[in-house]
């Protein structure tokens, strides 16, 4: 099956980057994908300037025009969508950062509220949003189970493989890696080895631009890089064949190997 990896820039005008997304979406249809992937914050750009209470007014439900706008698109173009958008919550002056997955006739599936809040290394989302309270489980789609992370999720190993446990072939991790010391090879290795160690694909588009480092990336489940997007903006495309999902977690199946009776101390 045909991914379309989508990496950009988000500008703060969420209508500039609706239509952006609408362009993509049907580009990537035109180039026969299935599905298409979009980088975290993918809705706006919000900087340190912006205050709380103006990002929670810009936020949507998931009925809004954001998404209902990407779902109909999805559907004229009879592919599927994943992304993520500033959803509103009951906390006052805070959003959730959410997940979606749109198929290929416009409605939404799954969505998955972040967990894990980038509260380290000298940023604060809780400052402006409020975490999830649970894993959303895997959803089938056309290209296999889905199972759904967004960007600090990746540093947290017991979620990837709380979703492989439970029938992820892919995991898809839409995010907004913040530039700095080394924070590109953690990127690369930290999705990396959550591949190797759940013998699944990684699909991470990574925001490109503003104050992030790019280098969207596509994991396959014996660790090999099958795209790394670099600085440039734009939509690449990889296969993703479960047959090799299924091959890995035979030949190397730390799955099946687990001892979790053993793991508590």
């Amino acid at each position: 099956m045909k991914v379309a990896v989508i990496q950009f820039k988000a500008s703060i005008s969420k209508e500039n980057n609706l239509q952006k997304i609408i362009s993509y979406i049907s580009k990537a249809a035109t180039n026969h994908a299935t599905i298409c992937a979009f980088p975290e914050f993918m809705m706006f750009y919000t900087n340190s300037k912006q205050t709380p209470k103006q990002l929670a007014d810009l936020s949507e439900t998931i009925n809004g025009k954001f998404i209902t706008e990407i779902a109909n698109a999805a559907k004229q173009n009879h592919i599927q969508v994943i992304g993520s958008f500033y959803e509103k919550s009951r906390k006052k002056n805070r959003v959730y950062d959410t997940a979606f997955i749109i198929n290929e006739y416009g409605k939404v599936i799954s969505t998955y509220r972040k967990v894990h809040l980038y509260d380290a290394l000298g940023f604060r989302e809780s400052d402006k949003m409020v975490s999830g309270s649970k894993i959303t489980k895997p959803v089938s789609t056309s290209i296999g189970k889905i199972g759904m992370m967004i960007c600090y999720d990746l540093r947290f190993p017991e979620m990837a493989r709380s979703l492989a446990i439970a029938g992820s072939e892919i995991l898809v991790a839409p995010s907004a890696w913040v530039k700095g010391n080394m924070k590109e090879d953690h990127w690369i290795t930290i999705n990396k080895t959550r591949a190797i160690e759940n013998g699944c694909y990684v699909v991470a588009p990574d925001h490109v631009g503003n104050i992030y480092c790019g280098r969207s990336l596509v994991i396959d489940p014996y660790g090999k890089i099958l795209l790394d997007m670099k600085k440039k903006q734009g939509i690449s495309y990889v296969t993703i064949d479960l047959d090799k999902v299924k091959q890995t977690r035979k030949t190397l199946p730390l799955l099946k190997n687990r001892k979790p009776t053993v793991y508590s101390l």
